[in-house]
C-alpha cells in the first residue's frame, strides 16, 4: 500500500479521518468499526492495560480532570483491586 504524503505540513483532522479510512479498508476492515477516536481510546487503554497509569493517561489525553479519564477508559472497581494486588509497596 502506497501513502502519498506530503510530510512537511501537518494533517489536519480530516486528512488524518480520510488516511485512517483509507488503511481499515485497505486491509478488509468495515470503516464504520474503526476511526480516529476509537484509535485514540484503543492506545489509551492499552498503555493502561500495560502500566495501569491513570496519571499518565490523563496527562497523554490532555485531560484536566482524572474522573473524566477513568470514565473514558471504562475503568470499574475490578480494575483498581487487580492493579492494587499486584502492586508492591
Amino acid at each position: 500500500m502506497q501513502c502519498d504524503i506530503d510530510h512537511s505540513h501537518h494533517l489536519s483532522t480530516r486528512q488524518y479521518a480520510r488516511l485512517v479510512d483509507e488503511w481499515v479498508t485497505a486491509i478488509g476492515l468495515k470503516r464504520e468499526d474503526y476511526g480516529t477516536h476509537s484509535l485514540r481510546r484503543t492506545k489509551a487503554a492499552m498503555i493502561y492495560r500495560a502500566t495501569g497509569n491513570l496519571r499518565a493517561i490523563q496527562m497523554l489525553l490532555g485531560h484536566t480532570k482524572i474522573e473524566n479519564t477513568v470514565r473514558y477508559l471504562g475503568v470499574d472497581i475490578e480494575d483498581a483491586l487487580e492493579i492494587a494486588e499486584h502492586t508492591e509497596i
